[in-house]
């Protein structure tokens, strides 16, 4: 069992945030707003993206290396800001270091399907996801009994990487994952990935206002409050955390796609 580095103060030391790329961002943001205090790393593995193609030992390997890093860096808790990831790799992370709080994602499909007038929801998700033992069990709990229609979304989370969110390759791949699933009047849409809030725009503009869209960063950020209460590990000190970024890809590469996802004002790092 791995240890987790000393910390000094371990209240004032830094949520660590991670995702295969950028698109964890729209996680941060949500944690962000409803914890203002707090200090935040966020760690893009953006050498490895996408995780959604690779094996689940492959990914497994990076989310154990990311995390370290984050540890060493002072991570006083973890965020998986990322379905795939979680499905391949929570539960070792979490085994691995057991009283560290650990939050990961899944696929919003119980209050989607609670909230479903049809009972009839469409899940967008990578390919990594919906095969996943995690997400199958997702299904056997909240999914029996409704009309659940899978949507792997092959290219959408690239797309995103390079920062092509309006242009008309994106939106025919969009077409193509939502109309098979409008065809079958689902009123409600799960972004069953962390990168496709940054598309949430285009996806409601297709699936028109009658059709529900399902965010799960709220729910993970209540969820991070909710674990750091648990351990004693709020920030209570006054004014606004800082914000600290990280790419294991160039960093001059990729500042400009951080700057348009967050502010003008982000440095990006050398994750090591």
């Amino acid at each position: 069992m791995d240890q987790i580095p000393a910390q000094t103060d371990n209240s004032q030391q830094p949520i660590g945030v991670f995702d295969s790329g950028v698109g964890g961002l729209s996680v941060l943001a949500h944690i962000r707003q409803r914890l203002p205090r707090e200090n935040l790393l966020y760690a893009a593995d953006s050498a490895f993206a996408p995780y959604g193609d690779k094996s689940t030992a492959e990914i497994r390997k990076r989310v154990l290396k990311v995390s370290q890093s984050l540890l060493e860096l002072g991570a006083k808790a973890l965020v998986v800001a990322c379905n795939t990831a979680t499905a391949a790799a929570v539960h070792e992370l979490r085994e691995r270091y057991p009283h560290l709080p650990v939050v990961g994602m899944e696929p919003g499909l119980k209050p989607a399907v609670n909230g479903s007038r049809k009972r009839k929801v469409g899940v967008l998700a990578t390919t990594g996801t919906l095969r996943s033992d995690r997400f199958r069990q997702l299904m056997e709990r909240y999914g029996v009994g409704a009309g659940v229609l899978l949507q792997p979304c092959p290219g959408l989370v690239e797309q995103v990487e390079q920062g092509a969110f309006g242009d008309s390759y994106t939106e025919s791949l969009l077409r193509r994952y939502l109309e098979p699933l409008l065809e079958q009047e689902v009123d409600t849409l799960v972004l069953g990935c962390t990168h496709y809030p940054f598309l949430s725009k285009q996806i409601r503009l297709l699936a028109g206002d009658h059709v529900a869209v399902i965010d799960t960063g709220p729910a993970v950020a209540r969820q991070v409050e909710q674990r750091l209460v648990h351990h004693h590990l709020l920030n209570m000190e006054q004014g606004d955390g800082q914000v600290q970024f990280f790419t294991s890809g160039d960093p001059d590469s990729y500042l400009p796609l951080f700057t348009r996802l967050w502010d003008d004002g982000v440095v990006l790092e050398k994750l090591v």
